[in-house]
């Protein structure tokens, strides 16, 4: 038994305080629901990080979705991944023939600016917050490898591109190299048109166990890991071995290398985290993932885009909903349903989240997952 994505549906993304939790639940899931052309499924996964408790219970029980298993996962940036993960385990083990998978964030009513970190792991003692621990990673990138400040900007010009062709992007508009530079400095190098803004949004999927058509798309593998505690002294930025390590699993249950993807949804909260990503997935040695996009490789129109959904960057990164987001791009690239921004030919897709890190672990947790039409 392998499991198949029958259906995806999202909300639109932004800063949406006039919605509720509530409307954007509905929207993707009355969306997935009728995409697969099912009414119901026999459990229900849900991802969220700030989410309020019986979040899902509370919004899926007004749509009849109810007496049925509904299991709650909380890993940070990767929660709606994770739920996504451990719905094709389920489904895998024969435990399930339907499963619907739900990511939801409304982050502005719980935060008007930067998301805090906890005090009590060390990198809040320290006073760093998220932006600060990125732009660690981008000033030691440069100063070993000599990735520059244009190479940093030229991921943020190619998702804010693709996210103009997103109709359910939070920032959809071109930008320049100048422009992105020129931005305030949010934590050096590291400028505002380089990192994600609080979103409000959320995603569906609904999987099953068998492909009934054409338009279904194949799972041919999900790998998930946690990090490990950060040795300080690594030469590594914090968690490259996490991606790279997940990564590698996922190929090889999946049968396939790098070479082979065709398009990649990956996480781009700020500017660095697609360079390193790009390297950990195997796409560019170390050091060399600002070369890959100054050189369009990762463009639209590059032998391996990354991010036509404007990522994190341009799409919104609504914590908890990602996951199910970077999924339903995904979906959509592989049945060749993504309008202006569709990747010609797409055949096989991958999607990368990375959930954070907490306690002085390098990530809470990392899903690798290659899709196949």
């Amino acid at each position: 038994m392998s499991a198949s994505v029958w259906g995806v549906g999202t909300s639109m993304f932004g800063k949406q305080p006039e919605l509720s939790t509530n409307q954007l639940v509905w929207t993707a899931v009355t969306e997935a629901l009728r995409d697969a052309g099912v009414e119901s499924v026999d459990a229900v996964f849900v991802g969220t990080c700030f989410g309020e408790p019986g979040i899902a219970q509370r919004s899926l029980h007004r749509m009849g979705i109810s007496g049925l298993p509904i299991s709650i996962y909380e890993n940070a940036c990767a929660s709606s991944t994770q739920a996504f993960h451990e719905a094709t385990v389920a489904i895998d083990q024969g435990r399930y023939e339907t499963v619907l998978v739900v990511g939801v964030e409304h982050l502005t009513s719980r935060f008007s600016g930067a998301i805090p970190v906890e005090q009590r792991d060390p990198e809040g003692r320290a006073g760093l917050g998220l932006p600060a621990l990125y732009a660690m990673g981008a000033t030691r990138y440069q100063q070993v490898h000599g990735v520059t400040d244009a190479q940093l900007a030229a991921v943020s010009v190619k998702n804010h591109a693709n996210g103009t062709m997103n109709p359910r992007a939070q920032h959809g508009r071109h930008v320049s190299i100048e422009q992105v530079l020129a931005s305030p400095m949010i934590s050096d190098p590291l400028t505002l048109l380089q990192c994600c803004a609080i979103s409000d949004g959320a995603g569906a999927a609904v999987l099953g166990s068998r492909r009934r058509t054409s338009r279904d798309i194949e799972v041919m593998s999900s790998s998930m890991a946690t990090g490990q505690a950060w040795d300080h002294r690594s030469e590594n930025v914090w968690g490259f071995e996490l991606i790279r390590d997940t990564a590698a699993l996922a190929y090889q249950k999946a049968g396939v290398g790098i070479g082979d993807i065709n398009v990649l949804e990956v996480h781009d909260a700020f500017t660095i985290g697609e360079i390193v990503t790009t390297e950990a997935l195997g796409m560019a040695p170390v050091g060399r993932g600002g070369e890959l996009v100054e050189s369009g490789w990762t463009s639209l129109s590059g032998a391996q885009p990354v991010n036509p959904s404007g990522g994190l960057l341009s799409r919104g990164h609504p914590l908890g909903a990602t996951g199910t987001a970077q999924l339903a791009e995904i979906v959509w690239q592989l049945r060749g349903d993504a309008g202006a921004r569709q990747v010609k030919g797409a055949s096989l897709g991958l999607l990368e989240t990375m959930g954070g890190g907490a306690g002085g672990v390098d990530g809470n947790a990392c899903v690798v997952s290659v899709l196949s039409r």
